[in-house]
C-alpha cells in the first residue's frame, strides 16, 4: 500500500478549486455575455478571493483556463473578434471596504517602491468606479476607425457601428494627435436617460409589442444597448461615456506625446474632445485617498450616474512603469469598493401587494433597520419560488440589502436563529385586493390578478390602456389626467371614465351611478361630466370640453379595438383582429371554449386559457356590461368566412435589410396573407426572410435547418405561386 504525498491537496480543497472555478465562469458568462447577472459584485470578489487564496495554497493546481488567470467575459459570436493591440486588464479590488482600505493600498506602494516612512507621500489620481462596460476606442490619425469591448482582455466584440451613436464619443479629433491612439474608458447609461427608456419600454408592453423588456439597472441597459446587432436601435438607448486611459499610442520616438503624469494625460484627453468625469482628484498619500473615498461615498446617491466605489492609481507613468503588473492586474492601481449595504433585521409578517399590471409580489413587513442611508421597513420576496428558495418565514431573522441601492430586498435567512417551525408561505390564490382568481401561468414565476378591469389595484394602468390610440382612443387623456382622475376618487372602475360626476350626483340622489346615466339624455351627462373636470388641477373649459367630446367619440369603436383595450393578457391588436375575425360578435368570444378559442389563428393554448379566464371572472363580464351600457357600440356580424390564404398556417422571422421593404411593411404583407411573423427563430419557424447584413437568426435557421428566403421568394409566395 503507497504511502500518501504529504504535499498533495486534500480531496476537499481540490473539489472546492474545481466548484469555484465553474461557479465563477457561469457568473461571469451571465455577467458579460448575457448581461444577466444573478449575483452581486460582492458575492461574485468573495468567491474570486477565496478561489485566489486556494490557488496560492496549492500552486500545483494552477491552470490556464482559471477565472484568476483571465479579465473574464467571452467574445459573442455575431460580432467581429478584435485583438487588443495593449491588453485590457481588470484592476485588483481592495477585500477591505473600510476607508483603511486606502491605507492599506498606499502601504502596498510605499513597500514595493521601497519607501520610507521620511520619504514624501505619493501622488495619486484618484476617480469614481464607474458601472458600466469598458471600452477601447481605436483612432488613426484622427478617425475613429474601431470600438471594441474588452471580451476576455485580449480579444473583444467589434461594436463600432453601435458606439458611433453615442453623441459624446468624437469621430474625428484635432491636428496634432498621435497617428495610433486607443483611448479607454467606460460606457454607462445615467440614471435618468435609464428611466425614461424603462418608461418607454413599459409604454411598448402595455401596447402589446412582443420582444420588449423592462431592464434591471443601468449596467444591462448599456451593455445590452452596445451589444444591439441593429445600430438603429442601439441608436434609441442613451449612452454617456467617459475616458481614464489609453492602450496603444504612437510613442514618443515615432512623434508620439510624451506625458509624465496620468491627471496630465486626463487633461490631454479633455482637450481632445473626450468626456472625463470632474470628480476625478488628484491625493497626496493615504489620508487624501481617504478622504476622497469618504466623500465621494456620501456623494454616491446623489450622482447622475451609478457607481459602486473609486479607483486609485499611481499618478506618475515613470512609477507606473516600474512598479510593472502581477498576473491580470497593475501594481499600481486599485478599486475600492464601498461596503455592501446589508443590515440584519427580523420577519414581522409577510404581505402580497398588486402591482399596476396585476403582478401580485410577496413583501416581508421588517422591524425597522437602517441600511444604505434610509431606515427599510419593507423588503421584496420577488415572488413565490423567490420566497420559498431563500425559505423566508414569520419571525426570522434576516439580511436585508438595498438592492441597486433603491429596492431593498432579503438576501438570505440565518436558519440558525430560527425559532420553531413556523409557517412556509404560500402565494394566494385569490387577489388580496378586488377577490378576482390569481393565476400563474405555465413557463411563468409571476402570478396575477385577472381582474384587470376591476381591480382597484390595476385602475390607471386598465384606463390608460383602454383610452391609448391603439384600443378605443380618447384623446387626451393622459397619464397625469388619469391620476388626478384616480387619486380624486372620481373613477372606481373602468365605466367611470364615461360617468365623471356621477358618483357625487347619484349619492345626493340616493341612486346608483348605473340608474342616474341611464335616467338622463346625453346633453345632461356631458354638463355633469364637464363640471367634473374643470374642478381638476390645471383643467379649464376648452380643455374639460376636448376631453368629453373625445370620450364621447370614442363610443363608436371597432370590436378589435375594444378586445384590445380590455388589456387581456397575450392579446395584442393582431389576435383581437384575428378573433373579431373569427367570431364576429363579442358575445360569441366571451363565451368561447378554450378549443373553440383554439381554432382562431394566432391563438395557441396559453392565449386561450389568458381568454377563458378573464372572461369567467364575474367582475369582468359586469364591466364590459357597463361599458355597453354607457353606450359603447361597434359593428358586428355572423364571422367572417374563412378564405384559403396563401401563408396560412406559416410561420416568418424576418433578419436584415431587405432591398425594397421595410420590416413593418413585410410584416403587414405577411400577415394580410394568413401568415404569422415571430421575433425569434425556433423549431416551429417555418422560414426566415433574409436581406442584407442578416445576422444571428440567420445563423441560428441554418443550424436548425429552417428555410430561407430571399425578398423575391417572398413575393413569390405572397402571390402564391410558391
Amino acid at each position: 500500500m503507497s504511502t500518501p504525498d504529504l504535499f498533495d491537496p486534500a480531496p476537499e480543497d481540490a473539489a472546492l478549486l474545481a466548484q469555484l472555478r465553474q461557479t465563477l465562469h457561469a457568473h461571469a458568462h451571465r455577467y458579460y455575455v448575457l448581461d444577466a447577472p444573478t449575483v452581486p459584485d460582492a458575492e461574485y470578489d468573495r468567491l474570486f478571493r477565496q478561489l485566489q487564496a486556494l490557488e496560492a495554497k496549492h500552486p500545483e493546481l494552477n491552470s490556464p483556463d482559471s477565472p484568476t488567470q483571465r479579465v473574464g467575459g467571452k467574445v459573442l459570436d455575431q460580432f467581429g473578434q478584435v485583438r487588443h493591440a495593449v491588453p485590457m486588464l481588470s484592476i485588483r479590488t481592495e477585500t477591505d471596504t473600510e476607508a483603511s482600505g486606502a491605507e492599506n493600498f498606499d502601504a502596498r506602494i510605499r513597500r514595493e517602491l521601497s519607501l520610507t516612512d521620511a520619504e514624501p507621500a505619493i501622488e495619486y489620481v484618484a476617480e469614481p468606479k464607474f458601472d458600466g462596460l469598458a471600452m477601447s476606442l481605436r483612432y488613426e490619425h484622427g478617425v475613429l476607425v474601431q470600438a471594441a469591448t474588452r471580451g476576455d482582455g485580449e480579444v473583444g466584440e467589434n461594436v463600432t457601428q453601435n458606439i458611433r451613436t453615442i453623441g459624446q464619443i468624437p469621430l474625428r479629433l484635432p491636428v496634432g494627435v498621435p497617428p495610433v491612439l486607443e483611448v479607454r474608458g467606460e460606457v454607462y447609461m445615467r440614471r435618468d436617460d435609464f428611466e425614461a427608456l424603462n418608461d418607454r419600454q413599459r409604454q411598448r408592453i402595455a401596447a402589446g409589442e412582443r420582444g420588449e423588456k423592462i431592464f434591471v439597472n443601468p449596467r444591462n441597459a448599456a451593455a445590452g444597448a452596445v451589444r444591439q446587432l441593429d445600430p438603429a436601435i442601439a441608436a434609441q438607448r442613451p449612452l454617456s461615456f467617459f475616458a481614464y486611459g489609453l492602450g496603444e499610442v504612437t510613442p514618443p520616438e515615432a512623434g508620439g506625446p510624451q506625458w509624465q503624469t496620468h491627471y496630465e494625460l486626463l487633461q490631454t484627453l479633455k482637450i481632445w474632445g473626450f468626456p472625463v468625469c470632474t470628480l476625478v482628484s488628484i491625493a497626496q498619500g493615504a489620508t487624501e485617498l481617504v478622504a476622497f473615498y469618504t466623500a465621494i461615498g456620501g456623494q454616491r446617491d446623489g450622482l447622475g450616474y451609478d457607481i459602486d466605489g473609486v479607483v486609485y492609481k499611481v499618478n506618475s507613468l515613470a512609477l507606473q512603469r516600474k512598479l510593472g503588473f502581477v498576473t491580470r492586474e497593475p501594481r499600481w492601481a486599485v478599486a475600492h469598493k464601498f461596503p455592501a449595504q446589508e443590515m440584519l433585521t427580523t420577519v414581522l409578517g409577510i404581505d402580497v401587494q398588486v402591482g399596476r399590471t396585476g403582478k401580485l409580489t410577496p413583501v416581508a413587513k421588517l422591524a425597522p433597520v437602517f441600511v444604505g442611508g434610509v431606515t427599510v421597513t419593507n423588503a421584496t420576496l420577488h415572488n413565490e419560488d423567490e420566497a420559498r428558495r431563500k425559505d423566508v418565514r414569520l419571525g426570522d431573522t434576516v439580511i436585508v440589502r438595498r438592492a441597486g441601492d433603491v429596492i431593498p430586498e432579503v438576501v438570505s435567512v440565518l436558519l440558525d436563529k430560527r425559532q420553531g417551525n413556523p409557517e412556509v408561505f404560500t402565494m394566494p390564490r385569490i387577489c388580496p385586493v378586488c377577490g378576482s382568481a390569481a393565476v400563474r401561468e405555465e413557463g411563468e414565476a409571476d402570478y396575477r390578478c385577472t381582474g384587470g378591469l376591476f381591480c382597484r389595484a390595476q385602475r390607471k394602468q386598465a384606463i390608460l390602456h383602454f383610452a391609448q390610440r391603439r384600443a378605443v382612443e380618447v384623446e387626451g387623456l393622459g397619464e397625469k389626467l388619469v391620476d388626478q382622475l384616480v387619486d380624486a376618487g372620481v373613477i372606481h372602475t373602468l365605466p367611470d371614465l364615461y360617468r365623471l360626476g356621477f358618483r357625487a350626483r347619484a349619492e345626493i340622489e340616493q341612486l346608483s351611478a348605473d340608474d342616474l346615466y341611464a335616467r338622463l339624455p346625453t346633453t345632461e351627462r356631458q354638463d355633469i361630466a364637464l363640471e367634473q373636470l374643470k374642478k381638476l388641477e390645471r383643467m379649464a373649459q376648452l380643455s374639460a370640453q376636448n376631453i368629453v367630446d373625445a370620450l364621447e367619440k370614442s363610443k363608436h369603436t371597432t370590436l378589435p379595438r375594444f378586445l384590445f383595450g380590455l388589456g387581456i393578457r397575450h392579446v395584442g391588436e393582431a389576435t383581437a383582429k384575428e378573433l373579431a375575425r373569427h367570431f364576429g360578435k363579442l358575445d360569441a368570444i366571451m363565451d368561447a371554449t378554450e378549443e373553440q378559442l383554439l381554432a382562431v389563428a394566432d391563438v395557441g393554448p396559453i392565449v386561450a386559457k389568458s381568454i377563458r379566464t378573464f372572461f369567467d371572472q364575474p367582475h369582468n363580464r359586469e364591466v364590459v356590461e357597463q361599458l355597453r351600457a354607457c353606450g359603447l357600440t361597434w359593428p358586428e356580424g355572423e364571422p367572417a368566412p374563412v378564405a384559403a390564404q396563401p401563408l396560412s398556417g406559416k410561420t416568418f422571422v424576418l433578419t436584415g435589410t431587405l432591398p425594397t421593404l421595410d420590416r413593418e411593411e413585410a410584416k403587414a404583407l405577411i400577415e394580410a396573407a394568413g401568415g404569422k411573423v415571430a421575433g425569434s427563430v425556433s423549431k416551429k419557424t417555418s422560414y426566415v426572410v433574409a436581406g442584407l447584413e442578416a445576422g444571428s437568426k440567420l445563423d441560428k435557421a441554418q443550424a436548425l435547418g429552417v428555410a430561407v428566403l430571399d425578398e423575391a421568394q417572398l413575393k413569390e409566395m405572397l402571390d402564391g405561386r410558391s
